[in-house]
């Protein structure tokens, strides 16, 4: 009998961990044909979550937890959950029940039809403003562009990994981590489904607009170095201007006797010259603590406990 883990990164959930684990046993019931573990890994959370998932664990033998020692963020959060997943395959999704658990018998299906990465694709997102809808869609599309990989818009975490899929992605190890461009970086058979994403059951999102512009620029710096290529282009276009900018005045003071531009034109030049330099460093910068970071080889997370034992894992 194939195993599968339901793994449930969870920050602060007091709310909505009893309904999500109620729904979650109504499609267990629907699928007797195979075994569940749910996973929950606590990132540090500061309410009830813990106690809860204890008490859970407590009623149903099918619940396992790992605890992690503080926040260390949703990424991380899941590169725990896939340590420690016993299945066959490893379901992803959130807490907060934006993502239906209904729809885990559909992903079971196309698993069972040979796809190794069954993701699902959010056809309308309730509960998100306009705003936030556009600074996604634009996020996606700029990612296509610079990427040299295709990369699913649209789609959060919510898929059904395969086991080959999770023992690829175990191999990736690195601090800065874009799981949603890992999940195509590693390839395997994909299959798209359409679902319609609920607004949050309760609590407020832990995705503020800094953490989201945060979450963007690691995806841009994670798989692609195009935003250090157009910085040299822009530099040189800009220099190439400016020279022959400097040949045209030159001309026009020895030919015609004019005179040098005064004050406002070199201030603007000046500002406009610094400001090109600084964006170009602020993006040298990005990938250059990114580099710090990896060299330090620190542990990805430490375990606080798992399931009931104390230990300490990276």
């Amino acid at each position: 009998m194939n195993q599968i883990t339901i793994l449930i990164p969870a920050y602060n959930e007091e709310e909505v961990l009893y309904p999500l684990y109620e729904r979650l046993c109504d499609v267990f019931d629907s699928l007797p044909l195979f075994e569940f573990e749910i996973l929950f890994v606590n990132d540090g959370s500061r309410d009830n979550t813990m106690s809860i998932i204890k008490a859970l664990r407590k009623s149903d033998p099918r619940i396992s937890f790992v605890d992690l020692t503080r926040n260390f963020g949703k990424e991380i959060a899941m590169m725990a959950g896939f340590d420690y997943a016993k299945g066959d395959a490893v379901i992803i999704i959130d807490a907060d029940l934006q993502d239906p658990p209904e729809l885990i018998p559909e992903m079971i299906k196309y698993w069972q039809d040979g796809f190794e990465d069954v993701y699902a694709k959010r056809r309308t997102r309730a509960g998100e403003t306009w705003f936030k809808k556009w600074t996604s869609s634009l996020f996606y599309s700029l990612l296509q562009k610079f990427s040299s990989i295709p990369i699913q818009p649209n789609t959060g975490d919510f898929r059904l990994l395969d086991r080959r899929c999770i023992e690829a992605l175990k191999q990736m190890r690195e601090t800065q981590r874009y799981t949603k461009g890992m999940f195509s970086w590693i390839g395997f058979n994909k299959k798209e489904i359409l679902f319609d994403r609920d607004a949050r059951l309760a609590g407020k999102t832990k995705w503020n607009y800094i953490k989201l512009i945060d979450l963007a620029i690691e995806g841009i710096t994670s798989f692609t170095t195009k935003p250090l290529r157009i910085s040299a282009l822009f530099g040189f276009a800009i220099s190439l201007f400016a020279f022959i900018y400097i040949v045209w005045i030159v001309f026009k003071t020895l030919i015609y006797g004019e005179s040098v531009a005064g004050y406002p034109s070199l201030m603007t030049v000046v500002l406009f010259l610094g400001g090109i330099q600084l964006l170009s460093l602020g993006v040298i910068g990005e990938y250059l603590g990114r580099i710090f970071n990896e060299t330090k080889k620190r542990p990805l997370y430490f375990v606080n406990e798992y399931n009931d034992f104390k230990k300490m894992a990276e």
